[in-house]
């Protein structure tokens, strides 16, 4: 056991992994399943701050002191006092210095072997970004390709649920990808947040097994995908869904029933397109919502703006990008999914065979 010093790879010698800092550094990021346990909240550490600027370093670590000690009291009673002796916690803050040590040596002076991150969150950070350069090339990704409103998402969650390993980014990202993919009630998590679910979700991969992934472009809502990742899904092979017209239209108003339940949202999103359309063809659409016209709306949509995106997108970004590798769809219910999935994992197993 590396009680001393111990970095991001000895995580799992530990049976819990305590983060000390404060409730709004925590919601940031932080490692996963770690407890958040402030020994400063997000006040304390402003006074703390404010002071140790203002007046001096020695009053600061007087005033932060009593804090500290006051508040690992408050934590120890609520949540330690039933761990055996040979409970072992990592406890870690912003960059391994006073506020962890404080706990991990009140910890030790009790008796369990607790051990200190060295170098804190920012360590652990590093590892992450690092990580995040060199897992993707390790993968084969069979990218899952198609226009906009073709199911790629659903049809990408059907081939996890049928066996095989899917890297679901939209879902990590908590977006649809589009402009108007915002999900109500499911605010987008922070970019670095965002990468450390992505790189636990890598890690729970075996690179010697095909990923299926979803097309996406270097942005999901407000996120970027890092740079080793996009650059590999794009050399990967692309399964192209070609979806009629009617059937991605019909799709697109299940999917995104909350727009045609409060037009309002839909509204407010619009505008996010004035660069790229005419203010009369934005008057249209915003026309058409009001009036309830929803699937005259999707249409006009997808004919104008996302199909030629999509082409212009798809050609210059993919370059396993084969049209003989598409894959015909009527019908995008949930069942018409599942045998979508099916053919595609069958059409790449018959070709690596």
């Amino acid at each position: 056991m590396k009680y001393n010093n111990p970095t991001p790879a000895d995580l799992e010698q530990f049976d819990e992994i305590i983060d000390v800092r404060s409730p709004a550094e925590f919601a940031e990021d932080h490692i996963p399943g770690a407890r958040n346990c402030p020994v400063l909240d997000n006040q304390q550490r402003i006074e703390v701050g404010t002071c140790y600027k203002q007046v001096s370093a020695f009053e600061a670590k007087k005033i932060g002191a009593a804090m500290i000690a006051e508040n690992i009291s408050k934590h120890l009673r609520a949540h330690f006092l039933d761990r055996p002796k040979s409970w072992k916690p990592l406890i870690y803050c912003w960059r391994g210095g006073d506020r962890s040590a404080s706990m991990t040596t009140i910890f030790r002076a009790i008796g369990w072997p607790a051990g200190q991150l060295g170098g804190g969150y920012k360590t652990y950070r590093s590892h992450v970004v690092s990580q995040l350069e060199i897992l993707p090339p390790k993968f084969n990704f069979h990218v899952v390709c198609g226009a906009t409103g073709s199911a790629k998402t659903r049809v990408l969650q059907a081939i996890g649920e049928l066996g095989e390993q899917i890297l679901d980014l939209e879902s990590l990202a908590s977006h649809k990808g589009s402009v108007l993919g915002i999900l109500p009630g499911q605010p987008q998590p922070s970019q670095k947040w965002f990468e450390t679910l992505l790189l636990q979700a890598l890690n729970a991969l075996d690179p010697a097994r095909p990923v299926y992934v979803e097309a996406e472009s270097r942005k999901i809502g407000n996120l970027h995908l890092p740079a080793a990742l996009i650059t590999q899904i794009r050399g990967g092979i692309c399964l192209g869904i070609e979806a009629t017209l009617p059937a991605r239209v019909a799709f697109l108003l299940e999917d995104y029933a909350y727009f045609l339940a409060d037009p309002s949202l839909f509204l407010s999103r619009i505008d996010a397109l004035k660069s790229l359309q005419s203010r009369a063809t934005l008057d249209s659409w915003r026309a058409l919502a009001l009036a309830g016209e929803w699937a005259t709306l999707v249409q006009a949509l997808l004919e104008k703006h996302y199909d030629p995106l999509y082409q212009g997108s798809q050609h210059r970004n993919f370059a396993g990008y084969c049209p003989q590798e598409n894959f015909p769809a009527d019908d995008l219910s949930e069942s018409a999914i599942v045998a979508l999935a099916e053919r595609l994992i069958h059409s790449r197993r018959a070709q690596i065979a």
